[in-house]
C-alpha cells in the first residue's frame, strides 16, 4: 500500500529528542531529557546544512546554560529558572500532538516548572512549535507559549532574562567570529541595540557549510506584535546572544483565568539580514493565526491543533 510522505516532518527518537525533517533532511531537533535542567533546541540548521545555533558560551563555562535556544526566565516569584545555579528544573511532562503536512510540521507538549523542593509544580508551559520550509533552505520556526499558574495568579519579575533566548555559533559572534547583530530601526552592534525596543532583533555571519565553503547565512528573531509590552526591550551581546526582554521594565503577571500567552519567529536565512524583508516577514507573522490544542474525537488521536485568533 503506497503512503503519501508529507514534506515536513516529526520524528521521536530515542533519548528523550525529537527531529523536525523537510525533504528528508533534518532542520531541527527538540531536547528534553532529564539530565538537563531544562528542555531546548539544538541544533537549528541554516541552508548550508551547518548549525546556526551553539551550546554554551565559546569563552565562560559559567554560561553553560546557554543551550542553542531555550525558554527561561530569572525571577518567577523570585526564583531563578535562567542559570543552573539552583535547583529550580522545567521538564517535558508529556507530548500531546505531532503532526505532519506538507505546509508545516508542528508539535506541541506540555512543560512544568518545579522550584526543586516543592514535587508541585508552579506552572505549566504549553509549547507549540511549528516548522515551515522557506526558499532555498531556509527555515521558519514559530514558538508559541501559554503559561497557566498552579495558584491563582504568578508574577514573573523585572529582569533581563526571559523568556526565549537564542545563543549563535561562534563565527556569527560579533566578538568571536565576523557577525553583526541589526535590528527593526536598522542599528547595528551591541551599543546602539542592547535594550532598545525593536520590533525584530537579527545575527548574521560567516559560516563553512558542509561542503567546505564559506558563506553568510543567520537568524532574525521576530516580536509579535500582539505580545505585551510590544515592541519589546532586547538583551543583546557582542559575544553572540539575542533574547527579548519583556520584563526589563516591569514585572508580568500570568493568571489561571487569563494565562500569558507570548509568540516568536525564528527565521534561519541565507545571507546577510535583508531589512526590508525582515519587515515583511513580520507584517505576515502579525496576520498568521495562532494555535490552540483541543481533545479530538478522531480515532486513536488524544489532542488536535486549531488554527485560532490569539490575543497575547
Amino acid at each position: 500500500m503506497a503512503y503519501n510522505f508529507p514534506r515536513c516532518r516529526i520524528k521521536p527518537l530515542a533519548d528523550h529528542q525529537v527531529s523536525f525533517v523537510i525533504d528528508e533532511t533534518e532542520r531541527l531537533r527538540w531536547h528534553f531529557g532529564p539530565s538537563y535542567p531544562r528542555p531546548f533546541f539544538f541544533p537549528l540548521l541554516g541552508p548550508a546544512g551547518e548549525s546556526l545555533t551553539r551550546m554554551g558560551h565559546p569563552g565562560a563555562s559559567n554560561h553553560d546554560h546557554h543551550r542553542s535556544v531555550w525558554f527561561a526566565h530569572q525571577k518567577v516569584l523570585g526564583i531563578d529558572f535562567w542559570s543552573d545555579n539552583t535547583a529550580a528544573r522545567i521538564r517535558q511532562k508529556n507530548w500531546l500532538v505531532y503532526e505532519d503536512g506538507d505546509d508545516e510540521a508542528v508539535m506541541a507538549v506540555l512543560l512544568g516548572w518545579y522550584d526543586g523542593h516543592d514535587p508541585q509544580e508552579l506552572m505549566e508551559q504549553e509549547v507549540i512549535a511549528a516548522v515551515r520550509p522557506g526558499l532555498d533552505g531556509e527555515t521558519f520556526l514559530d514558538l508559541q507559549s501559554t503559561f497557566r499558574p498552579k495558584a491563582e495568579s504568578l508574577e514573573f519579575g523585572k529582569t533581563n532574562f526571559g523568556f526565549l533566548a537564542v545563543r549563535v555559533a561562534k563565527s556569527i559572534a560579533e566578538h568571536f567570529g565576523g557577525g553583526r547583530l541589526t535590528n527593526s530601526a536598522r542599528k547595528t552592534g551591541e551599543p546602539s541595540i542592547f535594550g532598545q525596543r525593536a520590533n525584530w532583533m537579527d545575527y548574521s555571519g560567516p559560516v563553512r557549510g558542509a561542503d567546505g565553503k564559506e558563506t553568510v547565512e543567520g537568524i532574525t528573531y521576530f516580536d509579535h506584535p500582539d505580545n505585551s509590552g510590544q515592541p519589546t526591550r532586547w538583551h543583546v551581546r557582542e559575544d553572540g546572544w539575542m533574547g527579548a526582554s519583556p520584563c526589563m521594565d516591569q514585572p508580568q503577571t500570568t493568571t489561571h483565568k487569563n494565562p500569558l500567552v507570548v509568540r516568536y519567529l525564528l527565521h534561519a536565512h541565507r545571507g546577510a539580514v535583508d531589512p526590508a524583508q525582515a519587515d515583511k516577514l513580520l507584517a505576515e507573522f502579525a496576520q498568521r493565526p495562532g494555535y490552540s490544542v483541543a481533545r479530538s474525537k478522531a480515532k486513536h488521536r488524544q489532542h488536535e491543533l486549531r488554527r485560532v485568533s490569539i490575543k497575547t
